[in-house]
């Protein structure tokens, strides 16, 4: 089964810290709170320099959708930089983090998953045309970040995507992928 979401639908709300606004895509438990989630997909746009929220536990990754990108500050010491020749950052949510913006906003596509119950991988694939695709995770989040439009078919279903909208699977059908041009994100997600 298969469960689509579009992102005309949804609403930004602030960051649990208050510094910027996310709209959430997918949560697990659904309607579960910044301290309860096993599993959170979203969208964030980030404005302004400043700290990104603490999450103990959390594991995260963030991924530059648009923007020139995020120059992120640790604790420890370690600067990330998060652009277009390098767009992804994983790391545990415990360190303070601050974030500075290259040249103005971005928005950025983040994944965080509560480790005590599950942990994630992403993958990145452009399509041009018709391929295959077969979910591996207990549950797997495809979501369009580039591109206009996008066709996803099983035996059973045909559904249209079109960009920022995300598709939440939880089976292991194998689906076919049309789009004349597009870069989709992959979340696979795994119960420990």
């Amino acid at each position: 089964m298969s469960t689509l979401i579009p992102f005309a639908g949804l609403s930004p709300v602030p960051w649990k810290n208050g510094g910027g606004s996310t709209t959430e895509i997918a949560i697990a438990p659904p309607d579960a709170g910044f301290d309860e989630f096993e599993w959170r997909v979203s969208l964030a746009t980030i404005a302004a320099d400043g700290p990104f929220s603490q999450f103990p536990g959390v594991d995260r990754t963030l991924v530059l959708v648009e923007g020139h990108g995020v120059t992120l500050d640790f604790e420890d010491g370690e600067r990330v930089l998060v652009c277009e020749d390098d767009p992804l950052a994983a790391f545990p949510g415990e360190p303070r983090v601050d974030a500075k913006l290259n040249r103005g906003a971005t928005t950025d596509f983040n994944v965080m998953t509560r480790r005590e119950r599950c942990h994630h991988e992403f993958g990145r694939r452009a399509l041009a045309g018709t391929s295959t695709f077969a979910p591996r995770g207990d549950i797997t989040v495809l979501f369009l970040a580039q591109g206009d439009s996008l066709t996803v078919a099983s035996d059973a279903e045909r559904i249209g995507m079109v960009r920022f909208d995300a598709l939440v699977f939880d089976g292991d059908a194998l689906w076919t992928l049309e789009a004349v041009q597009a870069e989709i994100f992959i979340v696979d997600i795994f119960y420990e």
